[in-house]
């Protein structure tokens, strides 16, 4: 009789080192927002991927950074407390960049944590991510290199993988190195699902991915999404469904709020129309989406307006 596998694995790196993508390549459909932008990943969303011997649940955390907001704190704070209930680790450093004191500060906290904490027992595999944007000499530097500081900080790695989310390779090898560290169980979640996060969240954050495309570096932290509403047109024949769907862009400042509507409202349809092919494939309907951009004055800072929001 064959075993078969479950349990959850998370990635953790500096923000943009290629988490999402890796998670939605994993996964094999699209349940974090990627970006150019850093710090992008908000909520630990969960991705599954479903196996006949194996399920593997992949959170995907926010990027560990120096905190200068409450909102970033409570994000540093997410990504600790997920690394306690997670059964393996995988730590994202990508290949087109050097190890820097970003990776190297995470790397001490594993070390830390590994020595005499939640996290003596856990495996924790090193994954140089984005090889397909070096070239092979520059990436045996980068694989190394992970392998000597580490040493030097005293982290031990279970393995060091290289791969590429976007030229899907090592991606399958990565999953079968994540599986065989998960304890033996039935699935955890129904097959075929995917995540199990609300609808609304991932609508928010695809919403927010649009919305950050092309934007000033100091937006992307400015910028949070709530769907207000989601409720089926009630005048709509059964052949033609509609949803409607209200959503709220919230911005610090009214300065960020022109930037997010554009001239003559061009850049808040562009965002609408960018957002709505996904969402319908979400929801599975033709939607009318109304977008509203408020300002929330310094709501990083507020405790009320973080709970609000939904941190």
């Amino acid at each position: 009789m064959s075993v078969h596998r479950s349990g959850f694995a998370c990635f953790v790196g500096r923000p943009n080192a290629g988490k999402s993508t890796l998670t939605n390549a994993l996964v094999g459909g699209k349940i974090a927002i990627t970006s150019s932008k850093p710090q992008t990943t908000r909520h630990a969303i969960r991705g599954l991927v479903n196996r006949d011997d194996a399920q593997l649940i992949l959170i995907d955390t926010p990027g560990l950074h120096k905190p200068h907001t409450l909102l970033g704190e409570r994000l540093n704070a997410l990504v600790r407390s997920t690394w306690s209930e997670v059964d393996t680790i995988g730590m994202c450093l990508p290949a087109n960049e050097t190890v820097g004191e970003g990776d190297k500060f995470l790397m001490k906290e594993l070390a830390q944590l590994q020595k005499s904490g939640p996290l003596r027992k856990k495996p924790i595999f090193a994954i140089a991510t984005k090889i397909d944007l070096v070239k092979p000499d520059k990436l045996r530097d980068h694989l190394m290199s992970i392998q000597r500081i580490a040493a030097d900080l005293g982290l031990q790695f279970q393995e060091i993988i290289p791969v590429s989310a976007v030229a899907d390779d090592q991606v399958d090898l990565l999953a079968d190195l994540l599986i065989g560290t998960l304890p033996e169980g039935p699935a955890l979640y129904p097959e075929g699902q995917l995540t199990d996060e609300p609808e609304e969240t991932l609508i928010a954050e695809i919403i927010r991915e649009s919305a950050l495309e092309g934007v000033r570096d100091e937006l992307p932290h400015s910028i949070a999404v709530i769907v207000e509403e989601m409720v089926p047109r009630a005048d709509r024949p059964a052949d033609k469904p509609l949803v409607d769907v209200r959503v709220n862009v919230y911005v610090e400042r009214d300065s960020q709020k022109g930037i997010i509507i554009g001239k003559q409202g061009a850049r808040l349809r562009q965002i609408g129309s960018d957002s709505r092919a996904q969402i319908e494939k979400i929801l599975g309907t033709p939607i009318y989406l109304d977008l509203h951009v408020k300002v929330a004055k310094d709501w990083q800072r507020d405790p009320k307006q973080l709970r609000k929001l939904g941190f």
